[in-house]
Parts: structure tokens; C-alpha cells; sequence
């Protein structure tokens, strides 16, 4: 058919029924994204337009402290995540020694323990009744903690090393997937060419990793700045802890508010300082090659095998092993807390606020992911990925700004039904477990809509516009075609975010109403009061409930390993 022949109404129809389908996916992006944004914009507008009466003592006796133990604790467990991460990376992929595989899918395991759980555990193992210092004492005759010296593991320093020890996975992560791509590859040509192993290292693969390395410590430093239990337990006063005590204990919104925009001005260097760190360091993977193809590893053998598995161990037993051991060891004595009606309303609370938080929150990615797919413009994207960065804020940040939002909406909402029905409402979101569920959804929609977007460009790219073709509506092919297919991604994402849920702390003992109670925040309330061991069963749920991503996650990189070697 020529271009004379096509029907004017046609040729009119198309432009209207690209800008019409543009419209359709730009709004529900922005009324995502302005409600993601919206605790944000409160705790600034907080900040700004209060009377200011906190804000000398703030900067007098607050946030000088606070910040100088932020930094600190932010460098230092930049330092030991990057440290580990590499480190562990490095020799599981380019050597051989005994246990090796084992200890590739185990390094992933410090993942299932929340930081708070992990600082409660230290807290136990390293103290003066712990088994360390009681082997010590016994070891050497000592009698009171007088007559030896013992590192305080309650301090900024202990604090780094409880965070680098659960965190560092993240860095393994990412920098595991650049060296199984091409470092190998990179270190064999240079150490043919005569270069020395740690000259190989240092002067190739490094720079290789190195936009790996840092979008691995980003995602550490963000959770740093997420903790509160780990923190206020180790004696770390950080930024996260002065907003707590300002808003609860000294009855000042503002004062907190004002804290938290400190706080978000430091969000928004390290998201700035990552991509000036990561610009003009693009490296492309290399090529899948034939499995005789890849050099071998190296095959270590005497000492040196043994020093390595030890070295990989250690993140292990540290991270994963400390926690498990003494969390099991108080539980095995408290197993009749299972009937306890407490912890077992915990553990429903836990399951139910999870389960809606997944379902809320894997809804509202499946319209961002289709509202990009549809329209695929800039404006489209960078709206989606606006509404995506909830999970760059900090939970106390988080929750200051949405609990004054839907305070506010359920005094309006109050107000209207008294004025024309005659009746109170009270508080419907502010004073329910629906605020823990906007905060935790807000929180983590960028798991699930990466999860979701990750299945989707597996699919062939115009499944959905072959559908439309035969004549279904955009919606219709969605439903019948796409969703079907992509439902191992859509369970992927609701288990990340239900997991995540189930761990959260931060906003929930901020937003939580009276009588609700998590298992995180059984554990936590146990803590305050100096009795960890009787909050290790809800403890040891938590970690096991973790596990089950971790395995998956675990087993997939083993298949993935496998796949490319």
C-alpha cells in the first residue's frame, strides 16, 4: 500500500494514540514518584520553616559529634566491606584451594543477618561473660577484666566491624561478577607478558572492579546510615541515633527534622560521589568463551591453600557464624517461648505486615516497569527511577516525613467527617500498621522493580506488541501474555521485599502504633533491656526467614559460575 493510499484517519489516529499511551504511563509514574518524594519534601519543609529555637543547641552539642561519628563509621566500614569484598572475590574466582566452592555460595551468607541482630550477637560472644574472654581468662589464670586488656567491641570502631561483617556481601557481589567476567581473563595476558601477581592486582584488576567496588560500597554506606539497633547498642552516636533521641526522648519534630536533612544532604554526596567515582569507568564484559577456553586457576598447594581457606572463612564465621551460634545456644534454653502468646502475635504481625507490604509493593513496581515499557521516554524514566529511590533514604528520615503526612491527612479526613457526618474517624493510617506498610513499600520498591525489571528483558522484546497486533488492548496483552511469563520475576520480588520487611527496624519503632510489635522489635525491646537471650528465638526466625533468598541467591551465582567457567 503506497502513502496515498493510507487513510487520512489513520495517518491522524497514530501520533494521538502514541502521545494518548505516553499520557497514560507519565501519570501513574509521577503519582507514584510524588508520593515516594512526599516524606522528603515534609521533613525539608520541617526543617526550614520551623521557629529555629533547636537549632543552636543542634549545632552546639548535637551534630558536631553525631556527624564527626558518622563519617568515621561511614569510612571505616567503606574500608572493611571494599577490603573483604575484593579480597574474597578475588580468590574464589582466580584459585583453587580446599573447600572453595563451598565457601563461594557460603560467603553470601552474612546477608540473612539483619546489622541490630548482628551487634546483639558480638555484643554476647566478645564481652567479659562471652566465650572469648572466658577462654581467656581460663587460658592464662587472669581472674577480673583488671588484669588483661581486652578491645571494647562497644564503641564507632566495634560498631564498623559488626556492620563490615554482614555487609561486605555486597561488595563480593557486584566485584564477583567483573572478575568471573573478564578478570581471569585480564590477569592471565598480563602475567604472561611477565607481570608479578601483586603488580597483576593492583595495577590491572583493581581499576578493572573499581565502578563494581564502588556501587557495591553504596549500597553498604546507605544501610550504614539505615542502622539504628546495631549502632545504639555498640554506643555509636551517629546521625540516625541523634534523630531518634531528638523526636522521642526530647519531644522535638523539628529539631529531628533538621537532623535528617543533615542526614539527607550526606544521602545525596554519596549518590554524587559515586557517579563522579564510577564516570568514565566503563568496562564491557568479555565475551562467553568455551569452558577449555578460560585459563585454569591457579592451584594453590602447601601453606598457602590453607592460608586461603582460612582467609575466606573467616568473613564467614564472623558474619554469619558468630550470630548463629549464639543466638542458637540462648534459643536451645528458651524453646518454650514458642507458646509465649507474645512472640508468637510477633511473629503473625511480622507475617501479615510483610505479606501486604510485598503485594502493595510489587503492584506499584509492576506499574512503573509498565509505565516505561509503554512509553520508553526520558521523562517516563526518570520519573520511574524517582519513585525507585526510596531505598536511598534512611528508615528514620523515611518515617519522620510520612508520619507527619498521614497525620495530617487523617486530621483532614477527621475533621470532614465531623463537620458533615458527625462522626470521628480517628487515626486511620498514622495510628495502624498501614503507615509500617507505606514506609517498608516506599523503602523497598526499588528491589522489586529491579527484580521485575530483570525478568521482563529477558523476555523477547515485542512479546507484548505481537499480542497488541492481533488486536488486545495494551492492558489485555499484559495480563494474558506478559504477566503469566513473568511470574518466577514477580515471586523473586515479593520474597526480596517480604524479607526485607520482616528485617526492617528503622522506621518500624518509629511508626509503629501502640501494642504493635514485629519480631524485630521483640528482639530490639530484649536488647534495650539487657536481655539479648531472651529474644534469641525471635532472632534465630528472623535469620532462618532471610535464608531462603540467600539460598536462592546463592545457588544462582553456583549455576551462573558454572554457565561461564
Amino acid at each position: 500500500m503506497t502513502a496515498q493510499t493510507v487513510p487520512q484517519d489513520v495517518v491522524a489516529a497514530a501520533p494521538v494514540a502514541r502521545r494518548d499511551r505516553h499520557i497514560g504511563a507519565l501519570l501513574p509514574a509521577i503519582v507514584i514518584a510524588g508520593l515516594a518524594v512526599l516524606p522528603i519534601a515534609i521533613v525539608v519543609a520541617i526543617a526550614l520553616t520551623g521557629s529555629g529555637e533547636d537549632w543552636p543547641h543542634l549545632v552546639r552539642n548535637v551534630l558536631p559529634g553525631a556527624t564527626a561519628t558518622t563519617l568515621a563509621l561511614l569510612a571505616m566500614v567503606a574500608a572493611g566491606t571494599a577490603t573483604i569484598g575484593v579480597a574474597c572475590a578475588w580468590l574464589v574466582i582466580a584459585y583453587d584451594f580446599p573447600l572453595r566452592r563451598l565457601l563461594a555460595w557460603a560467603l553470601v551468607l552474612p546477608l540473612a543477618v539483619p546489622p541490630y541482630l548482628a551487634a546483639y550477637a558480638f555484643g554476647e560472644f566478645f564481652l567479659f561473660t562471652g566465650p572469648i574472654q572466658t577462654a581467656l581468662r581460663a587460658l592464662f589464670g587472669f581472674q577480673s577484666a583488671r588484669d588483661y586488656w581486652f578491645p571494647d567491641i562497644r564503641s564507632t570502631t566495634g560498631t564498623a566491624i559488626v556492620l563490615s561483617s554482614v555487609l561486605f556481601p555486597y561488595v563480593y557481589l557486584t566485584v564477583r561478577v567483573v572478575f568471573l567476567m573478564q578478570g581471569r581473563n585480564i590477569a592471565d595476558v598480563a602475567r604472561t607478558l611477565g607481570a608479578a601477581p601483586a603488580r597483576v592486582f593492583f595495577r590491572i584488576l583493581l581499576p578493572v572492579a573499581r565502578p563494581a567496588i564502588i556501587a557495591g560500597c553504596a549500597l553498604v554506606l546507605m544501610e550504614t546510615l539505615n542502622d539504628i539497633g546495631a549502632a545504639e547498642y555498640l554506643g555509636a552516636d551517629t546521625l540516625t541515633i541523634a534523630v531518634f533521641t531528638t523526636w522521642l526522648n526530647r519531644g522535638s519534630l523539628e529539631g529531628a527534622a533538621q537532623i535528617s536533612t543533615v542526614m539527607l544532604f550526606l544521602v545525596l554526596a554519596l549518590l554524587y560521589a559515586e557517579r563522579v567515582a564510577r564516570r568514565n569507568q566503563r568496562f564491557h564484559g568479555a565475551r562467553a568463551t568455551h569452558m577449555k577456553a578460560r585459563p585454569p586457576r591457579v592451584q594453590l598447594r602447601g601453606a598457602r591453600k590453607w592460608f586461603a581457606t582460612m582467609a575466606v572463612l573467616f568473613p564467614v564465621l564472623s558474619g554469619f557464624g558468630i550470630p548463629t551460634y549464639v543466638f542458637c545456644g540462648y534459643a536451645a534454653r528458651r524453646l518454650d517461648q514458642l507458646a509465649d502468646p507474645a512472640l508468637q502475635q510477633a511473629f503473625v504481625t511480622s507475617v501479615f505486615t510483610a505479606g501486604c507490604t510485598a503485594l502493595v509493593t510489587v503492584a506499584i513496581a509492576l506499574v512503573l516497569v509498565n509505565a516505561t515499557r509503554l512509553s520508553r521516554t526520558v521523562a517516563v524514566g526518570a520519573v520511574a527511577r524517582l519513585a525507585a529511590s526510596g531505598y536511598a533514604l534512611p528508615g528514620t528520615v523515611l518515617a519522620l516525613g510520612l508520619l507527619f503526612a498521614l497525620t495530617r491527612l487523617d486530621n483532614a479526613v477527621d475533621a470532614f467527617a465531623r463537620t458533615h457526618l458527625g462522626v470521628s474517624t480517628g487515626l486511620l493510617l498514622s495510628g495502624t500498621a498501614a503507615a509500617v506498610i507505606i514506609a517498608c513499600s516506599v523503602r523497598f520498591l526499588a528491589l522489586a522493580e529491579g527484580a521485575i525489571r530483570s525478568g521482563l528483558e529477558k523476555l523477547p522484546p515485542h512479546l507484548d506488541e505481537a499480542a497488541r497486533s492481533l488486536g488486545h488492548t495494551p492492558a489485555a496483552s499484559a495480563r494474558k501474555v506478559l504477566f503469566p511469563l513473568l511470574k518466577p520475576a514477580l515471586a523473586t520480588a515479593a520474597v526480596l521485599v517480604f524479607v526485607d520487611t520482616m528485617k526492617e527496624l528503622s522506621a518500624t519503632i518509629l511508626l509503629r502504633p501502640f501494642g504493635f510489635s514485629t519480631l524485630a522489635t521483640h528482639v530490639y525491646e530484649n536488647a534495650s533491656r539487657g536481655v539479648v537471650e531472651d529474644g534469641a528465638v525471635a532472632a534465630l526466625l528472623i535469620i532462618l526467614t532471610a535464608l531462603v533468598p540467600v539460598v536462592l541467591l546463592s545457588r544462582a551465582l553456583m549455576r551462573d559460575a558454572d554457565a561461564t567457567m
